[in-house]
C-alpha cells in the first residue's frame, strides 16, 4: 500500500536527473508525498535536506524505498532493521535474495520487482 500519511525515505536520491533515485524523488514529492532524501553525498536535492543515514533524520520513517545497487540495499537495511523501521521497497534492480531474505528473517515487509511510480499511478495503489 501507498499512503500519503507515511513518510518515505528515498536511499539513492540524487541530483543527476538520469538516475532513477532522482525520477523516484521527485516524482513522490510532485505528488506530494512526504519525502525525504537519503544519500551521503549530496547536502540537498530537489532544494529539500539530504541526510546522509537514515539515523541523521530525527523523526519516524515508515517506509524505505532503496533506488541503489543490492551491496548498498543489503548494508542499508541493518539500519532499517536497527531503527526498527517495518516497510522496505525495492526498486527494480535494488534488490537481492539476499537482502529479500535478510528482511523475512527481521519482520521486514519487503515489496520488491514492483516500481512505486507505476504502483503510485495504480487504483489499487492509491490511498
Amino acid at each position: 500500500m501507498i499512503d500519503k500519511k507515511f513518510t518515505y525515505a528515498v536511499v539513492g536520491a540524487s541530483n543527476n536527473e538520469e538516475k532513477y533515485g532522482h525520477k523516484v524523488f521527485k516524482d513522490l514529492l510532485v505528488w506530494w508525498y512526504h519525502v525525504i532524501a537519503i544519500n551521503p553525498n549530496e547536502e540537498k536535492i530537489l532544494d529539500h535536506t539530504s541526510y546522509p543515514t537514515l539515523s541523521a533524520y530525527a523523526w519516524t520513517i515508515d517506509v524505505v524505498i532503496f533506488v541503489v545497487p543490492p551491496q548498498v540495499t543489503e548494508k542499508v537495511l541493518e539500519e532499517v532493521r536497527d531503527l526498527w523501521i517495518k516497510n522496505v521497497r525495492m526498486q527494480p534492480g535494488a534488490q537481492s535474495s539476499q537482502a529479500i531474505s535478510f528482511c523475512e528473517k527481521c519482520g521486514i515487509n519487503c515489496v520488491h520487482d514492483a516500481c512505486i511510480m507505476i504502483q503510485r499511478n495504480s487504483p489499487k495503489g492509491l490511498t
